[in-house]
């Protein structure tokens, strides 16, 4: 069943790649100035079920409560604060780029003391910076947790992790991050793959639309898109024309071998020289089966453990020797090693080999 499983893996993987289809510019590469901004907060979750961080277990907790009460108007001292309902949370969003005032954004929370879950919490107002040490958004709002978390007397039952969750929408952007993106010249598009070809089409895609000079190839992994060949033009009206071309990316011929599932995948580029094969295993296996040996009744002798091992030595039959052709993809390959019944965890041992005597042509990921 595992090598029918893994034989249909590859096999989409090598339809998919025979039928690849041109893919986005958007898809494929970002634009230089166009990201998001990391924003990092510490704050406060209130209203939890008792599940909330231990006061003396969490000191951080009680300061910060503390200091959120104060605030407030209300004095208490240190002895006083002895709920359970409250917790300490880390709370991380993104500022999508060209953010303004106003706009919210979603945010992520997760506690960082001993508290059991955030189900049903509320995040008190917390400013979120950026690494520039200004607040760019500040977040508030009702929790939505990763899990459910029940607890009895002798028992507890986790599902999910209840100390993380969401607040969709739960911050609001108060500071913009200032770039005049229609007043610059040019723009650089950075490939996520670099690679050589698939740049060249890129710079290519974009001259043939626009019918001039407009894109130059900088290295395998950069293009620059020259606004000033085309005269006073608006980048945002350039750039959406851009994003929106199509072109056949190329990559690197790759074997990924996933030993955790026994999950092999391959790419349409890989290919395997002249090489033979040939596998077998050998299997040992010890038990042991201790006699415990007793005296007759009535005697003055003692009970005696009496040890006894079994040892098993076993090869089991191998697919000898097979040679696989020059110019042979990696399909194929498994192919006939499926054929002879190889397991899936010997065909990864196999590929291994195979690419270790240099004849597997690709990049070899092991995870």
């Amino acid at each position: 069943m595992r090598i029918a499983l893994q034989a249909l893996v590859l096999w989409l993987a090598f339809t998919l790649s025979a039928f690849a289809v041109p893919v986005r510019i958007k898809d494929l590469a970002d634009f230089d100035g166009v990201r998001g901004n990391d924003l990092v907060g510490y704050g406060l979750v209130v209203g939890l079920d008792g599940s909330g961080d231990g006061m003396r277990n969490a000191p951080f907790t009680e300061e910060m409560l503390a200091g959120l009460l104060e605030r407030l108007g209300v004095n208490v001292t240190d002895d006083a604060l002895r709920s359970k309902n409250v917790a300490a949370v880390i709370v991380t969003a993104a500022l999508p780029p060209f953010a303004r005032s106003g706009s919210r954004i979603g945010v992520n929370v997760s506690a960082i003391g001993d508290a059991k879950s955030l189900l049903g919490g509320t995040l008190v107002m917390t400013p979120l910076k950026a690494a520039d040490g200004n607040i760019y958004a500040v977040a508030q709002g009702s929790i939505i947790a990763g899990g459910v978390a029940a607890q009895g007397d002798a028992a507890r039952v986790v599902e999910g992790v209840p100390t993380t969750g969401t607040i969709p929408a739960g911050a609001r952007v108060e500071r913009e991050v200032e770039f005049d993106f229609a007043s610059v010249d040019n723009i650089r598009i950075a490939l996520r793959n670099a690679d050589f070809t698939t740049a060249t089409r890129v710079e290519d895609a974009i001259n043939r639309d626009f019918d001039r000079q407009l894109a130059v190839t900088l290295d395998s992994g950069t293009v620059v898109v020259n606004f000033r060949n085309l005269g006073e033009v608006n980048p945002a009206r350039v750039v959406g024309r851009i994003e929106n071309l199509m072109i056949e990316p190329e990559d690197r011929a790759k074997v990924v071998i996933d030993h955790k599932s026994g999950t092999i995948v391959v790419g349409e580029r890989v290919r395997i020289s002249r090489v033979a094969v040939s596998q077998g295993n050998l299997t040992l296996r010890v038990a042991e089966a201790p006699l415990v040996a007793q005296p007759n009744p009535f005697s003055e002798g003692e009970t005696v453990t009496v040890p006894r091992t079994d040892v098993e030595l076993r090869q089991e039959p191998g697919i000898g020797f097979a040679e696989v052709a020059g110019e042979t993809n990696l399909s194929d390959l498994v192919e006939g090693l499926n054929a002879l019944g190889v397991r899936p965890r010997d065909m990864i041992d196999i590929l291994k080999s195979i690419h270790s005597a240099g004849a597997l042509h690709a990049d070899l990921i092991v995870e």
